[in-house]
């Protein structure tokens, strides 16, 4: 069973399945409910507590059509793109790969484009603390005055890296490591669905070699 698709095929999809998370979910849910959506979040934590999942599921969250209560629905054709990675409205930015200014600059220019199909196109940028000096300058001015239509996201193993003008003007998330417990329960539930035999001593042994990784306990499988 290939690592990746084991890890894909259980990403979170809704916010009830973002875990060892409740003060981030139930604030982000408080917030799309009431209508108050920030224009700039910072979720930061170590890999695999569910960062960028949870950037995904806020861009569903904000921009389902789906007949919910608490969005999002994940079956409207919104919802459904989006966890397909069909959406034009979710932009995903590695901040390794893409971190100088012309980069940036490029960003700075799309946003003012408005959304192909949603309410709000979100900029989730992964390894945010990866930009240039020069591309976190660009990507401030966009910050400062960001188009009505936009959210972005910014994701980082590495928070204290990020320019102090930067952290500012974001609403700050700290994801916190899965206990054991949580994590042994995940991995319980992993191997009912997926059939697959192994003894609770292996999965304490991975649970315990993950210190608190979802991802890496679910990649150590």
């Amino acid at each position: 069973m290939a690592t990746q698709a084991l890890y894909n095929r259980w990403r979170g999809q809704v916010f009830a399945d973002i875990l060892g998370q409740d003060h981030i979910t139930k604030t982000l849910q408080n917030q799309i409910r009431a209508g108050r959506v920030g224009h700039a979040y910072l979720f930061a934590g170590m890999r695999g507590t569910g960062k960028t999942s949870t950037a995904r599921i806020m861009a569903k969250a904000v921009n389902c059509v789906g007949e919910t209560d608490a969005p999002p629905c994940d079956h409207c054709h919104i919802c459904r793109s989006i966890a397909q990675g069909r959406s034009l409205d979710l932009i995903e930015i590695d901040g390794a790969s893409n971190r100088g200014i012309d980069e940036i600059r490029q960003l700075r220019d799309s946003v003012s484009f408005s959304p192909s199909e949603g309410r709000y196109k979100i900029y989730v940028i992964d390894e945010v603390h990866m930009l240039t000096n020069e591309a976190f300058n660009a990507l401030l001015k966009t910050l400062e005055e960001p188009p009505p239509h936009v959210i972005f996201i910014l994701c980082t193993t590495a928070p204290h890296r990020l320019p102090d003008t930067v952290l500012s003007r974001c609403q700050r998330f700290d994801f916190r490591r899965a206990p054991l417990p949580l994590l042994l329960k995940k991995l319980h539930m992993i191997c009912d669905q997926e059939k697959i035999a192994i003894e609770r001593d292996a999965l304490e042994f991975i649970a315990r070699r993950a210190t608190g990784s979802f991802r890496d306990a679910e990649s150590l499988l």
